[in-house]
């Protein structure tokens, strides 16, 4: 569920025709689609990537967490940048980047060049998610934009669950390279589209943070390049300790600069709230332990259990998909009982899911004995993605509802980077691709380690205070906020 940072815009202060609000709506839902599609789509290709470019595991990690890593550093960049020179602008920039790095993908002739153009399509989808939110609040009369702004999260949750069904489809019936393909088309349309039937506009803001956002993508980047590489290089490598050390120093520099610098990027102010600190960090925990686990179930579906990878995904989809059919049951029941319940109770079905796939996880293991594990994945997944992003805004200042949602983002993003590196060499240190028995004496251990994950995070959530007086939200901010949007 991810509420963009700059999503709680200043309402439109014109009416927009109909025409002008569907061609808004297409636009910023097809490249939100565009986008979040590529967040899972590469899941079920990874073998096929592994066989072709001549892979190896800290590649197929790289090949998944260059685009969330680039994407979560800068994805309040992309938003700033919106509000300084026109979000009309910057969105189609940021389609036209996604393309070109699509393609660019599609040609790579190595692991190096699929690497560094996932990395460019990261960088172009922090341009598009939080950009599209905000195009579309400001084009929609007010009365309505509670319905466009449900259906522009049904868009972004659908992404979410056909991205590894999508992904297998195509490997299976062409090769890895069409799914990047598939993006060029796509956004061939969306830029000019953009460019000729949307509004612009212009956010309150003007000053962009760069050096905030260089030292936390440096950071990140090292602590990152560490743990995907210090299985395999040793962890005591003078290159391995290196790049922690600095990675460690750079974060800690970014912190003492959000503290000094007068307009932050990440007011640090905003963590001495508990409420804030709790959703923020239990979000971190549940990407962790739940991309780390896709990124290896994906693999052991194909080369342990044999499926192809179109079968592949759609054994997968009682997990991804059952945000979509839980959203509408979910939502009233948080709006009666809050969503702090909700959350926890999501957190720990997820890791209880997690632990019962570590348990029944075996070279022969049948379908129907993992169907429980996928469902509750997906139950877990659905409770804690809905009610968080008007749990969220009711825990801060209005004030600060932009950067809250989009720090709270960033955080469940680069969760999902730390728990594919984490469960990844989790895995190398107790197994590999040897043979089936290798792989899941690898696969179990990690599973574990996402299962706990899962867990830390539930009990984090549970210090999320039980009553709380909401902030007085304005309109367009708590129109927004109340929307479920997957990640």
């Amino acid at each position: 569920m991810t509420t963009a940072p700059s999503a709680l815009a200043a309402p439109a202060t014109k009416q927009r025709g109909p025409r002008t609000v569907l061609w808004t709506f297409l636009a910023s839902s097809f490249a939100l689609f565009m986008a979040g599609l590529d967040n899972l789509v590469v899941t079920t290709a990874l073998p096929s990537i592994k066989e072709d470019l001549g892979a190896g595991l800290s590649e197929l990690e790289w090949t998944v967490n260059a685009y969330t890593l680039s994407f979560a550093v800068l994805l309040m960049l992309g938003a700033a940048l919106g509000d300084r020179f026109g979000r009309r602008k910057v969105f189609a920039s940021g389609i036209a980047v996604f393309t070109l790095a699509s393609a660019l993908a599609a040609i790579a002739p190595s692991t190096g060049g699929l690497i560094a153009a996932r990395a460019i399509q990261g960088a172009g989808a922090a341009a598009i998610l939080p950009l599209s939110l905000t195009i579309l609040t400001r084009a929609v009369p007010a009365e309505k934009r509670p319905v466009a702004l449900g259906l522009w999260g049904g868009v972004n949750g659908l992404s979410v669950a056909l991205g590894p069904l999508v992904g297998g489809a195509i490997v299976e019936h062409g090769s890895w390279q069409w799914i990047f393909w598939l993006n060029v088309p796509l956004g061939l349309i969306l830029v000019p589209l953009t460019l000729f039937k949307v509004e612009e506009s212009h956010g309150p803001s003007k000053r962009l943070d760069l050096v905030g956002t260089t030292l936390v993508s440096l950071g990140m980047l090292g602590v990152v390049f560490g743990l995907v590489r210090g299985h395999g290089d040793g962890w005591a490598a003078p290159h391995i300790i290196g790049a922690l050390a600095v990675g460690v120093a750079l974060i800690a520099a970014f912190v003492a600069f959000e503290n000094r610098t007068a307009e932050p990027m990440l007011p640090m102010t905003m963590f001495k709230d508990r409420a804030f600190t709790a959703l923020t960090f239990s979000g971190l925990l549940m990407f962790a332990g739940v991309f780390g686990s896709i990124f290896l179930l994906t693999q052991y579906f194909q080369g342990v259990q044999g499926f192809s990878p179109l079968g592949a995904g759609l054994r997968i989809l009682p997990w991804t998909a059952m945000p979509v059919i839980v959203a509408p049951l979910a939502g009233p029941l948080a709006a009666k009982i809050g969503g702090r319940p909700l959350v926890i109770a999501g957190l720990a079905m997820s890791a209880t899911g997690l632990a019962w796939f570590a348990l029944v996880a075996s070279p022969h293991v049948t379908y129907v004995e993992q169907i429980p594990a996928l469902v509750l994945c997906g139950l877990g997944m659905s409770l804690y993605f809905i009610p968080t992003a008007s749990l969220l805004m009711s825990v801060v200042k209005p004030e600060q509802q932009g950067v809250a949602s989009g720090t709270n983002n960033a955080m469940r993003e680069l969760g999902g980077v730390f728990g594919v590196a984490v469960l990844a060499s989790v895995f190398s240190a107790n197994g590999g691709f040897v043979s089936a028995q290798n792989f899941v004496d690898g696969l179990v251990p990690a599973l574990w380690v996402g299962a706990a994950l899962a867990a830390v995070g539930s009990l984090t959530a549970a210090l999320i205070p039980t009553r709380r007086t909401p902030a007085a939200a304005p309109a367009d901010a708590d129109a927004s906020a109340k929307v479920p949007v997957a990640a």
